[in-house]
């Protein structure tokens, strides 16, 4: 299927993990593709497998998002292949330090938070205007673990991925009138190098729920992955048009089905983020 046939396609993070698994998907949705990541000899390893396809592209561009010229660098590169930009997927993310926050480093700290909060928004607001030219565009923002609820020991990932999905659903208000979807999704668990990062700390460090899920996650197979991918396909193509302004969980929701359902979408606060007041759990505390 050629879902993605034409369409441009910035990711970040696309050099492993279900960052590989994301430029295979796409790739094999028919799009044209810009792959950013730290490393130059692991994007050309994820690229070269990449079957050859008569009228699609795809480009490399090296850049650390922790740096804060970054952002502007890879949009800079982009405008120099793609005359415009269709999708942008937010993949790139690290674990940061684990641990009690009182015991982590404070630069690791921030640097986590740079990675998975700032970065991401620095590249939304570069494409947006991008993006404008056109009146239409798709952008995807990877959640994790922690967006949704506390996630002891991992406190600076989980703050900034919070804050990700919180700054999606103001951001896609803020370019509904020009046709520009922004969502967040939540893959699942998944066993990439965050896995092990988690692993290796012990779980004297990470608390001996995170371990055990950990040691759940390492042992399954890529169908997670795969199923994660299918979604940023999905919210990439058209079959999404309207559906902005939501964090949507590749495990949890079915979103295949996601158009059938656009209109209470639209009007409700299905799949947003919310404030649990006493009466949403039958409590009665006073008028």
């Amino acid at each position: 299927m050629s879902v993605l046939k034409d369409r441009n396609c910035l990711i970040t993070g696309a050099s492993r993990g279900f960052g590989a698994q994301l430029t295979r998907s796409f790739w094999e949705a028919g799009a044209n593709l810009m792959l950013v990541a730290r490393s130059q000899e692991a994007l050309g390893t994820v690229a070269r497998s990449l079957p050859r396809r008569i009228g699609q592209q795809y480009f490399l561009f090296t850049a650390d998002l922790n740096q804060p010229s970054a952002p502007d660098a890879i949009i800079a590169e982009t405008r120099k292949y793609f005359q415009v930009l269709d999708v942008l997927v937010n993949n790139a993310a690290v674990q940061g330090p684990v641990g009690p926050v009182w015991k982590n480093d404070w630069n690791e700290w921030q640097a986590a938070f740079h990675v998975n909060l700032l970065s991401p928004v620095a590249l939304c607001r570069l494409c947006i205007p991008w993006m404008q030219e056109r009146n239409y565009g798709k952008i995807i923002n990877l959640s994790g673990g922690g967006g949704t609820g506390p996630r002891p020991n991992v406190s600076a990932y989980a703050t900034a991925k919070a804050g990700l999905i919180r700054f999606s659903e103001t951001l896609a208000e803020e370019a509904r009138n020009f046709c520009i979807d922004v969502n967040c999704m939540a893959p699942g668990a998944m066993n990439t190098a965050m896995t092990e990062t988690l692993l290796t700390a012990g779980k004297d460090v990470v608390g001996a729920k995170e371990y055990e899920q950990a040691l759940k996650v390492r042992d399954k197979d890529g169908a997670e992955l795969v199923r994660a991918a299918a979604l940023c396909v999905y919210l990439a193509s058209s079959a999404s048009d309207g559906i902005t302004g939501k964090l949507i969980s590749a495990v949890w929701d079915p979103w295949e089905t996601l158009q059938e359902h656009a209109g209470d979408l639209q009007r409700t606060d299905v799949y947003t983020l919310r404030r649990i007041v006493p009466k949403d759990r039958g409590l009665a505390w006073g008028s």
